[in-house]
């Protein structure tokens, strides 16, 4: 069974396709593409169709991940393909909750809950921030991508 996450921030081109491709790096080093799959979207409609933010790219680089995609929005249809959607900051959690029926409420989840060596309840926004906000965005991700990982690699999740 393939357990398909959604990383969801604002505007889908700073934190949510970061969280997105980390994922998928770290799901080819661990050999578990067969058993996860990801995408990303933004709860706002501001960035569809653009590429992840270029300095966001250059301090995902910086940690040898490679930033692919295109902006989309996320949308109620999402809680039906997603086993697991996964909020960078509480102004998304509840952006996405709005949208939830009751029986797909369970499927979200804060980024920061996966952290194993960080504290913080939220994926800071670091695009109006310079380069440090975006390195240290790169490094609390990969934190919670290697958690989120780990738990996949216990038992799938959905099941």
């Amino acid at each position: 069974m393939t357990t398909r996450l959604l990383f969801v921030c604002l505007g889908n081109i700073c934190r949510s396709p970061s969280a997105e491709n980390i994922m998928n790096h770290l799901i080819e080093q661990r050999q578990l593409s067969d058993r996860v799959s990801c995408d990303s979207a933004g709860t706002a409609s501001y960035h569809i169709g653009s590429a992840p933010d270029q300095r966001m790219a250059a301090a995902a680089m910086r940690q040898g991940v490679t930033l692919k995609g295109q902006a989309r929005q996320f949308t109620a249809a999402d809680f039906e393909t997603f086993d697991l959607i996964l909020a960078m900051d509480r102004s998304n959690y509840s952006d996405i909750l709005a949208l939830a029926a009751d029986e797909h409420r369970h499927k979200v989840k804060l980024m920061c809950e996966f952290c194993r060596h960080h504290s913080e309840a939220e994926v800071p926004d670091p695009y109006y921030g310079g380069e440090a906000g975006f390195d240290y965005v790169i490094e609390l991700l990969i934190d919670a991508c290697e958690g989120l990982c780990d738990q996949i690699e216990g038992a799938p999740i959905g099941t």
